[in-house]
């Protein structure tokens, strides 16, 4: 007899083990950085609405991922998407849009899903939108930003592109890892690179972020230009949603009855 039923206990009380850490589904694999992560950054973790696991791949860099296409740092994310599922994650992400050239290797390594970049929002996006609109991309750097990134993501080659690596600081804060920014001219910068998006392409009809840390300033560039905007916060959260769907109560709580 099972021992359960011998010792009297009700199935539905009994908790089951396996995991190592329980309450997040999400595992962030990260570059490991020192630039100031402000509320809304995916490595801020006050940023979500559920708790995340975080893993840092030592001697990983912004410049690494973004000027030399995540060179030598593969095996470490892979490596820390393992760890993470280990531990107890049930869907695997990284801190970096251009790490969409992982996706596939990532995707291969761990038996959970893998959303590596945000780029991998604009096919969907896309597809909200009538045919006479087109989706525009905001990047941290645009020279670096290659067909093979966008084509691991899905992204039509066509996508209107622009960098915020023209002002004055939140690229050269980000891809330098220093240790202040100047939030305030972060913001303008992400604007500037908006008002380019827009002005040079008029059919845009929604914007979406590659940069993790672009996060933060969604509101303003939605609030001036009058867009959508999609970044990694709601691809995350849309993400999440899907590896733990809301429990809701059946019953339709009709007052008459």
């Amino acid at each position: 007899m099972n021992n359960n039923k011998q010792l009297g206990h009700n199935r539905k009380s009994i908790a089951v083990g396996g995991k190592t850490v329980y309450g997040g589904t999400v595992g962030v694999c990260m570059l490991d950085t020192q630039f100031p992560r402000v509320h809304g950054d995916i490595a801020n973790a006050r940023t979500w609405s559920v708790p995340v696991h975080y893993r840092v791949v030592p001697g990983s860099t912004p410049k690494a991922a973004v000027y030399e296409k995540g060179k030598d740092i593969l095996d470490g994310f892979i490596d820390a998407a393992k760890e993470l599922v280990r531990m107890g994650a049930d869907g695997i992400t990284t801190n970096c849009g251009f790490l969409s050239l992982f996706q596939e290797k990532m995707a291969e390594a761990v038996n959970v899903p893998v959303a590596t970049s945000s780029l991998m929002q604009v096919q969907m996006v896309q597809s909200l939108l009538p045919k006479t609109k087109k989706v525009g991309i905001l990047t941290i750097h645009k020279p670096s930003l290659t067909e093979e990134h966008l084509t691991a993501a899905n992204v039509p080659l066509d996508t209107p592109i622009i960098g915020t690596e023209n002002g004055k600081e939140f690229t050269r804060v980000i891809l330098n890892d220093e240790m202040e920014m100047d939030i305030e001219q972060a913001r303008q910068d992400h604007l500037d690179a908006a008002e380019e998006l827009m002005s040079k392409n008029n059919n845009i009809g929604a914007i979406v972020m590659e940069c993790t840390n672009m996060s933060p300033f969604a509101a303003d560039v939605r609030k001036k230009f009058q867009v959508p905007v999609f970044n990694i916060y709601t691809f995350i959260e849309w993400f999440q949603s899907g590896l733990l769907p809301t429990r809701f109560n059946p019953d339709h709580d009709d007052p008459r009855k």
